[in-house]
């Protein structure tokens, strides 16, 4: 049960269908990566009718939300993604997509809400002093919005002294809170192998050099990486998502080229990989007489919370929902997320908000999932709590 003062309850309450209905319509006209026009339009409108000093365009659709309050010093950054997935929603809600093969299959549309909900409550009836910064981030799924957002001078032009995330979490009763010390998402990175051969006749393979020979087996070999050299209680994830060669079942190829994704939760087993994988394709390519190109790309780092904010976070969530709606020390999750290059700049806490389990705990980048309108006020009071606790007005 949330336990909210009488004006942040009575405020929740009135507004409630309200919160709904800017998630709908934000649902309802999903937007990719960069592409966050419409979305970022309305968030820099809402901010802007409620006081806030207001700046479009950074990192392409950005939209940071300022508001001073007071003579406190301090800094606090909240931020929520907006994009959406390249995905055709299934759902059949009366909201669903209006864009054939793009929907909000990750919650955006949620985070964006819940984060605009305790903008107007803060803008009103906010008892603070120090300065709010909300981060509307475009490009989260894959695109690295918080990375360019970094680049173009976010925390140059708005410091803070900690920032915050929350994402919802299917499979995790609704409304309850999840918080986890230290690394708490992997890292992601990318890895295309081309493998150059020497192309020929099916039944004379003894004049080619076969690349898928060689591909099937880098593919076996990679997995002794996670087997045999990461550590065995630290997470390592090698996977190969795809192999393409070839046309004909008589014909051996010119190349073979493998592609994938690759995983870890500390700085020492992601850097171990890339040597690995790079050490291990060679080799496996020179005993079958190919060539190996490997093109191995960085992406997201690993999400690493802070301590003393991430016990902050978890005091206002015991506070707000009681110690028994709250999950004090998660697991580590596999996924990943570019909010880690915002803490690798400023301390702070991603946390997770249950977005229920049953029929409602249909999982994220799924086209039957759906954002729980249930946590709209409960996010948008934690938010409100979090930083009314944190820009806490001088006592006297």
């Amino acid at each position: 049960m949330t336990k909210n003062p009488p004006a942040l309850s009575g405020y929740l309450e009135r507004n409630a269908d309200a919160f709904a209905a800017i998630r709908h319509q934000i649902h309802q006209h999903p937007e990719l990566g960069f592409e966050e026009f419409k979305t970022s339009e309305l968030v820099a409108g809402k901010l802007t009718q409620w006081g806030y000093e207001v700046r479009r365009g950074l990192g392409g659709t950005g939209v940071v939300g300022q508001l001073r309050r007071g003579d406190g010093g301090k800094r606090l950054g909240l931020r929520a993604d907006m994009d959406a997935l390249p995905i055709q929603e299934r759902t059949g809600l009366p909201y669903a997509s209006g864009r054939p093969g793009i929907m909000h299959a990750c919650g955006h549309d949620g985070h964006t809400t819940m984060l605009l909900a305790a903008a107007q409550y803060l803008a009103q009836e906010g008892n603070f002093s120090g300065t709010l910064n909300l981060v509307f981030q475009p490009a989260e799924e894959g695109g690295g919005g918080a990375l360019r957002m970094i680049e173009e001078g976010l925390f140059e032009q708005y410091p803070c002294d900690a920032i915050f995330a929350m994402h919802n979490g299917p499979g995790t009763p609704q409304g309850h809170l999840v918080f986890r010390d230290g690394a708490m998402m992997a890292s992601s990175d990318y890895v295309t192998i081309t493998l150059h051969g020497v192309g020929g006749h099916g039944a004379e393979p003894q004049h080619a050099a076969d690349p898928i020979v060689a591909a099937s087996s880098i593919v076996m070999a990679l997995q002794t990486i996670v087997s045999r050299n990461a550590p065995p209680l630290e997470m390592a994830i090698v996977t190969v998502g795809a192999l393409n060669a070839g046309r004909a079942n008589n014909v051996i190829p010119d190349t073979a080229v493998l592609e994938l994704t690759v995983r870890a939760l500390t700085r020492e087993v992601r850097a171990l990989l890339e040597r690995r994988i790079k050490a291990l394709v060679a080799a496996q390519a020179e005993s079958f007489g190919v060539r190996a190109e490997v093109d191995y790309r960085r992406g997201y780092a690993v999400l690493v919370n802070t301590p003393a904010e991430t016990q902050f976070a978890r005091d206002v969530a015991v506070e707000l929902v009681g110690a028994d709606c709250v999950i004090a020390e998660g697991p580590a999750l596999t996924a990943s997320e570019d909010f880690s290059f915002m803490l690798e700049r400023v301390p702070g806490c991603y946390l997770i908000i249950g977005n229920g389990d049953g029929a409602s705990g249909c999982m994220v980048h799924n086209p039957g999932y759906d954002f729980n309108d249930r946590n709209l006020p409960v996010g948008a009071a934690y938010w409100v709590r979090l930083a009314e606790r944190f820009l806490a007005a001088p006592a006297g």
